[in-house]
């Protein structure tokens, strides 16, 4: 069973944030950590070397591979910033018509700059996702 290597880290989110060049990106990543950990409680972590997490949960999938992953998260990677945790295949996936601009993939949201989207959507949907048990958790 191959294991993931996506796990925390003790490397400092503001570390990271600072490498970030684009500013845009940058301002938008930390508007989201503070929603994020507004809704959560949590303090942000990061997970391998460019996922800022909060909260984890323990899965197990049909074929016997588990391990632990962040529950919500985001990266603010170089085309667009990825929200992680907020939809699930289907989960989540309700409040989409009303966000505004962004693309889909089967567990991310893509997300270009926070101006392009509608914030009270974003935060309903970060808060549903994180009062709901992920759909793989054990």
């Amino acid at each position: 069973m191959a294991e993931l290597k996506t796990k925390p880290t003790h490397v400092s989110v503001a570390d990271y944030l600072a490498t970030i060049e684009d500013e845009v990106r940058r301002a938008d990543a930390e508007r989201v950590i503070v929603l994020m950990q507004q809704i959560t409680g949590e303090a942000p972590i990061m997970w391998g070397t460019s996922l800022i997490g909060f909260g984890s949960y323990r899965y197990k999938y049909a074929s016997g591979r588990e391990g632990e992953y962040l529950r919500i998260g985001l990266s603010p990677r170089k085309e667009h910033l990825v929200l992680y945790g907020v939809i699930f295949y289907d989960f989540g996936t309700g409040l989409l018509e009303k966000l505004g601009k962004h693309k889909q993939g089967k567990g991310c949201l893509y997300i270009k700059k926070l101006s392009d989207i509608d914030m009270p959507v974003l935060q309903e949907m970060i808060t549903k996702a994180w009062t709901t048990p992920h759909p793989a958790a054990i």
